[in-house]
């Protein structure tokens, strides 16, 4: 059985041909251009799937709130316009005639670690990727748990400062406003403009900058009290942690570390992994879909 996964995110959208073991056979990325909105976004992914060689089902992750019943993007994707109610599976369905099934960009890379990844032994763990804002997901019995109305797991929208800065989604105080990479960027361009990206920024953290070292000591704090909260809540035996940010592997034991000290005695068994699957995981996720 070939499966075409499918990663679709602001920035870049990533597609290969995988097997049921999770190998990959052919590869492809491209731009998003998400300015030119959603349909656009889904005419040009049906042109570059043409270009693929044969497959037998289509899994999709997609940034946005997925009604994965349905197949539909339920809630505009924060950095695509003119998703809400865009229906991906009809449109693939009824364009390459195979099953496709649709999942939340981060409940896929979850379930990509699950299958394919450092999750492979693990039945229960939350996840949580930090990138733009911060996504997360709960995994239980070795799948999603999606809540009510399927949306479980906005970690990065918990309150983490009340009446603190106003998030994008017009809430104020939410987690990702104090400890995505965004809002990590955004404090270091009061330093100095040009630190635009976190390479940067922990290039100048490595390189002894004190002012760079009391900002990302800083920023750590922040990750940790979401992660203190989490686990007070949850009592989990294992997160994992993901993120371009997070390939910095000074920074899962600096938080393990620091989460440790935070927790309550009888919590502080859990265990923080980094995620393995870089971008893949996406990809990975949405090919599990058809086969676990």
């Amino acid at each position: 059985m070939k499966i075409a996964g499918i990663d679709i995110g602001g920035t870049s959208i990533k597609l290969g041909i995988f097997n049921r073991s999770g190998k990959i056979f052919q590869f492809v990325e491209y731009d998003t251009e998400s300015e030119k909105g959603g349909h656009y976004v889904f005419e040009k992914l049906i042109k570059q799937l043409e270009k693929l060689k044969t497959f037998d089902a289509i899994g999709v992750s997609t940034a946005g709130q997925v009604d994965r019943k349905k197949g539909i993007i339920a809630q505009e994707a924060a950095n695509i316009p003119k998703t809400s109610g865009l229906k991906v599976k009809s449109i693939l369905e009824s364009h390459f005639n195979v099953p496709v099934a649709v999942e939340n960009d981060v409940n896929a890379a979850a379930l990509g670690e699950k299958f394919y990844g450092i999750g492979k032994e693990k039945n229960d763990f939350l996840y949580l990727a930090y990138g733009t804002g911060i996504g997360g997901a709960i995994v239980v019995d070795s799948e999603i748990y999606y809540g009510k109305s399927g949306f479980a797991a906005e970690f990065g929208h918990m309150i983490t400062h009340g009446h603190g800065k106003k998030c994008k989604c017009g809430l104020q105080g939410c987690y990702e406003s104090y400890a995505s990479t965004s809002a990590l960027i955004r404090e270091a361009k009061n330093i100095d403009p040009s630190f635009k990206s976190g390479r940067i920024i922990f290039k100048k953290f490595y390189q002894g900058d004190k002012r760079v070292r009391q900002l990302i000591n800083g920023w750590v704090d922040e990750i940790v009290i979401g992660l203190t909260s989490l686990i007070h809540i949850f009592n989990p035996s294992t997160i994992i942690i993901g993120g371009g940010i997070m390939e910095q592997e000074i920074l899962i034991d600096m938080i393990a570390r620091r989460v440790k000290r935070s927790v309550l005695t009888s919590f502080s068994e859990v265990e923080l992994l980094k995620a393995t699957l870089g971008n893949k995981a996406g990809m990975l996720g949405a090919v599990s879909l058809h086969i676990h």
